[in-house]
């Protein structure tokens, strides 16, 4: 079997490589892509039998990575340190996944199913990310945010706002914290939809729950609980009223 691998962490890489030489002789690594642009080229000139792929990973997610390949028809097996929601998705579609840190025989159990298992579409993969962003994302009360060490869990009524640093983002809590993600603005903003959060500015998102006071302008600007002021933007205004009054 042909196999690509897919994660943004090169140690994490170079294991995987290592177990899979190790544990499992039917796969050659014909690629390791340390990111979803390069998985997808990767993808498209060697059509393997099996992609190890990563989902939370910055620039671009797994889920993100099969967007954006259009057709697919992929053996894939997702590495993740989600928690129990998604790994009931995975299951529910027949996906195989591998929880971090990666154990001997599950690696070898992963690689024996992929072997008899007819490649997943792009519907399949729809069905996960809905049934995530379903069970995760609108009914938890907390978010996993990827740092350089893991995943950090904030509670979303802690998020004051958002703001963007060009291609990463800083989360700015009601403690005074802040944490820098390796996320677009646009991908924060994905994370938190539909959890009373609106973007006023190209860099701003800022938790609807913590607004004190609007002072009228062109655009205006926001005043949030620790009197922090924010420029709403003249194309967010009129949504912004609509939504707070």
């Amino acid at each position: 079997m042909r196999a690509i691998l897919i994660d943004d962490e090169v140690n994490a890489l170079d294991t995987l490589e290592i177990e899979l030489n190790a544990y499992c002789p039917n796969v050659t690594i014909v690629e390791k892509c340390n990111g979803g642009e390069a998985g997808i080229i990767a993808i498209k000139k060697h059509n393997p039998d099996i992609v190890f792929l990563d989902i939370e990973m910055p620039w671009m997610t797994g889920f993100e990575m099969l967007e954006q390949l259009g057709e697919f028809k992929l053996n894939v097996v997702f590495v993740t340190a989600y928690n129990q929601f998604a790994i009931k998705a995975f299951e529910v579609n027949a996906v195989d996944y591998l929880l971090k840190p990666i154990s001997k025989e599950k690696l070898i159990n992963a690689v024996e199913k992929a072997s008899q298992r007819n490649p997943v579409t792009n519907s399949v993969i729809k069905s996960i990310i809905d049934t995530i962003n379903a069970n995760t994302t609108k009914h938890l009360p907390h978010i996993a945010l990827p740092t350089p060490e893991g995943l950090e869990f904030v509670k979303i009524a802690d998020i004051l706002y958002a703001s963007a640093d060009s291609n990463y983002s800083n989360i700015h809590l009601k403690d005074g914290k802040s944490i820098l993600l390796a996320k677009t603005l646009k991908q924060v903003e994905a994370l938190v939809e539909g959890r009373n959060f609106f973007r006023i500015h190209q860099s701003y998102l800022v938790n609807l729950m913590h607004i004190k006071k609007y002072i009228k302008g062109q655009g205006g600007t926001l005043v949030l609980e620790n009197g922090k002021e924010l420029p709403v933007s003249r194309s967010s205004k009129e949504k912004l009223m609509t939504l707070i009054r």
